[in-house]
Parts: C-alpha cells; structure tokens; sequence
C-alpha cells in the first residue's frame, strides 16, 4: 500500500470541510470531497487509481461505514416525528408513482435504466436536509410533515437500491436482503438482551474507564460479519451497513459510540471513500449532449416530484424544495451501479451532477421557508450530527 497516496487522499478530503465554511454550510463537505476526488481521479489528474485492490478494499469499508452512519442517524427517537408519521407516509406513497413515471420518462429521452431513475428520483436525504432544518431553526406541522417525509423516503430510497440495480435478479437480490435483514432483527434481540445483564455492564464501564472503546468494537464486528454474509448471499454491503446502523439507533447507544463512529468514520474511512468515488467518475463524458441532457431531466424531475407532492399534501412548494435534497442515495447508486455495469461513466455523473442542484434546491427552500416567518425563535432539539447520506 502507498502511503504516500494514501495521505495524499486525506490531504484533498480538507477540500471538503474548507468548501463548507467558505459557503457557511450551504454546501456539504462531501461535495468538496467527491470534488477533490473528480479532480485527481479519472476526469482530471489520474492520480488515483481506486481499482487497486488496496484502495477497494479501503473503499468498501468506507462504503459500510457510511451506511452505519446514515443508519445510526435515522431519529427513530426523536418524538416530534411520531404525530407527522402518517402525513410524511402518505408524501411518500404520492412520490412513489411520480418517480416511476419520470424515470420512464427520463429512460425514454435520455436512456439507462428506469428502476435506478426512479429511485434517485423519489428519495431525500435526511443528512443533508434535517441538519440545515435544525441550523434555521425551521418549526410548525409542515416542517414536522418534511422531516417524517425525508426520512420515511431516505431509508426506503436505500433499501430499494440493491433491487433497482439488478432487476433480473431481484429474486435473488430479495432472498439475500432478506438473509441479511434476519440477522440484524436478530442482533437486534441479542444485543437487547445481553445489554442488561451485570456482566456486559460491568466489562462495558471497565472499557470505558480504560478507553478500549467496547461498543465501538462491537459495533465494527457485526458490522464487517454482515458485510461479509451480504456478500456471500448476493445481497450488498450498503444493507449490512445500514441495518447495523439502525440496530444502534434503535438501542439508543451512548453518546460516546456516537462520537467514536464520528472519529473512525468522518475521520478516516467516510472522507476516503468519497475521495475514491469521485475519482471512478469521468465527468468528461457530461461534454455529451446525452449526458448533459440527463442531468438536466435528473434534477429537474427530483424538483418536480417533491414539489408535486408538497402541493398535493397542501404544504407550501418550499417545502418541496426542502425535500428534494439527496447525497447518500445517489452516491449509492454511483457506488454499486458502475461495477455492475448497470451505469456508464455519462450516466453516473449525470446523476451526481444532479444531486449538486437539489442541494442548491434545499438550500432555497430553506431560505424561503426562513423569509416566511416558518422559523422559531429558539433552536430546535437537534436530530442528528451532520453525516452524508443514499
């Protein structure tokens, strides 16, 4: 393994923490780091080369890590969400169709495939939307409605991806999310078990008083064996990652695993795994007119969609806008749908460069919900730590 590249890698992924407090957080730092990663990647510089078996095998960890902390900051606690559950399920249930019909229609005009459009099409980012929510102090029953929506459509959104990538094998693919989705109820009700006995307490403080981070490591054992078993059974990485995740967030960790997982994910393996990302895309292929015209059709069908559906649940179109903010499923579907060939390199940045304007959308939606008095006088209970998304 080179060093040398890897602490080049780390050295670029500033570029994404830079970028953020230029533009006072309107932009994510996984922006700057997938741009970072554009540049020295195929597109540009070809410094990286992330299919080296090193830097793979880096990358899926950082994939796996990443969906554990997308899945760990669902707010399955946070109790404002309860009443707006069923408003927030019937926005996405409106979306589903929507997205269905815009992504054929994307297919019929741009090419690629339909499944994969749709769900790009239908999903929200909870990392991106619920923290600028939170940061403008956004309140009232229609942010409650947009905060149950983004969230009830981000874990559907990335639980839908396997399946929308490989279509003629759905069957298979089920089977082995399926397999997967067993083993975390199962962890689930072991972990739940076993937390209250004397034993695992008394080891739990002892590893707290020596800093041997006993949860963390746990935590990275189910994480890896699930890892391992999804791909054995054909199912993929981002359901063991995502499901462990969940498993933590519905136990309710302690706050110190919380801030060990920002630490060995935001600090190593998040920031390089988007690097790499970015390198595999060769934006090049956006100076198509193809691949310029899918991008368009991409964000502007993501804008429609949550708009229509704001207007149908009679919320304000801000609310839309707000809604339509993605990262994690996208860079998803970049991450599993360019080695499946299920995806060209024209169609894969289409789709990131597509994710680039719902994040301006969000943005504006927050602005305009923020000018029309939608903001409280004081901050909100904070939903999660900020961490990219599906």
């Amino acid at each position: 393994m080179d060093l040398g590249l890897i602490a080049l890698i780390f050295l670029v992924a500033l570029l994404g923490p830079a970028l953020s407090l230029l533009t006072h957080g309107a932009i994510p730092a996984v922006v700057g780091e997938l741009l970072a990663g554009v540049i020295l990647g195929k597109t540009a510089l070809r410094v990286i080369d992330p299919e080296k078996s090193d830097l793979a095998l880096l990358y899926s960890l950082g994939f796996a890590t990443l969906m554990f902390a997308v899945g760990m900051q669902v707010p399955l606690h946070d109790r404002r969400l309860r009443p707006a559950l069923r408003s927030g399920a019937v926005a996405v249930a409106l979306a589903v169709p929507l997205a269905l019909a815009a992504g054929f229609a994307t297919h019929l005009v741009g090419g690629g495939p339909t499944l994969v459009y749709a769900v790009v099409l239908v999903s929200s980012s909870a990392a991106v939307a619920l923290p600028i929510i939170e940061e403008s102090r956004l309140q009232g029953p229609p942010i409650l409605t947009a905060m149950a929506w983004i969230t009830i459509a981000d874990v559907l959104a990335t639980l839908a991806i396997p399946l929308a990538i490989r279509p003629s094998r759905a069957g298979h693919a089920a089977l082995g999310v399926l397999i997967v989705a067993l083993l975390v109820a199962l962890v689930f009700a072991a972990a739940n078990r076993l937390r209250g006995l004397d034993a695992v307490q008394s080891m739990r403080r002892e590893g707290k008083r020596r800093d041997w981070a006993i949860d963390l490591r746990f935590a990275v054992v189910v994480l890896v064996g699930l890892a391992f078993v999804a791909q054995e059974v054909g199912a993929s990485i981002l359901v063991a990652g995502f499901g462990t995740g969940l498993v933590v967030g519905a136990i309710g960790g302690p706050k110190r695993l919380s801030r060990e997982v920002l630490g060995l994910g935001q600090g190593f393996l998040i920031p390089l795994f988007f690097v790499l990302l970015g390198a595999k895309l060769d934006l090049r292929q956006l100076g198509s007119d193809d691949a310029v015209l899918l991008a368009v059709l991409l964000a502007a069908g993501t804008i429609a969609v949550h708009v229509l559906v704001s207007l149908a649940i009679r919320a304000p179109r801000a609310i839309g806008l707000l809604a339509s903010a993605q990262m994690g499923v996208p860079a998803a579907v970049i991450a599993l749908g360019l080695p499946d060939h299920t995806l060209d390199q024209g169609q894969a940045s289409a789709i990131f460069c597509a994710a680039l304007v719902t994040i301006a959308a969000c943005a504006a939606g927050s602005a305009i919900l923020r000018r029309r008095g939608e903001a409280g006088p004081t901050q909100a209970q904070s939903v999660g730590q900020t961490l990219p998304s599906p």
